[in-house]
């Protein structure tokens, strides 16, 4: 069943990040079409990871580049099962703890047979730029630009307010 859900990831594979509907940490949908003419940070998350305090700088980012910037956190239990909540848990989890206010999508999965079609999307996308295997861990991030082209992808250790991404920001 999973390499069916593999398969068919692969076989849709969209040809625009503007493609992408994902259901909503708390309900809705995250439409990435409503970002047109924004960069998108693209962050895979997990509550409990040595990379977890990023979500403060995730949202100073956020706040700080609103004009022209949305992040968007999907939570994730692919590395060392350091996402375990429901969608409810993390919700509570991101707003109590960091004070997170940036659009966060349910739960999914970035890596392995069961892999979300957006994450094959962009992990397809990272290859093209020459990066083989751009999710290694949690936090990774995916920077797509105004007309939604993938330019560049950041591990975990990348913090977010660093210059490596504030420079296509400025």
């Amino acid at each position: 069943m999973l390499r069916i859900a593999a398969l068919t990831a692969f076989l849709f594979m969209a040809s625009s990040i503007y493609e992408f509907k994902v259901p909503g940490l708390e309900g809705g949908q995250v439409d990435l079409s409503k970002y047109k003419g924004k960069f998108i940070l693209i962050v895979n998350t997990a509550s409990k990871c040595g990379y977890t305090p990023q979500y403060t700088e995730l949202q100073q980012l956020s706040d700080k580049y609103k004009k022209n910037l949305v992040i968007v956190g999907f939570p994730a239990n692919n590395f060392g099962g350091q996402e375990p909540g429901s969608n409810t848990e993390i919700s509570e989890f991101c707003k109590k703890n960091y004070g997170v206010t940036f659009p966060m999508t349910e739960k999914v999965s970035v890596k392995g047979e069961d892999i979300h079609p957006l994450f094959a999307y962009l992990t397809a996308e990272a290859k093209k730029m020459g990066v083989e295997d751009p999710i290694k861990w949690n936090f990774t991030k995916f920077l797509i630009d105004e007309k939604g082209k993938l330019v560049a992808v950041f591990p975990s250790k990348v913090k977010p307010m660093s210059e490596e991404i504030t420079k296509y920001l400025n």
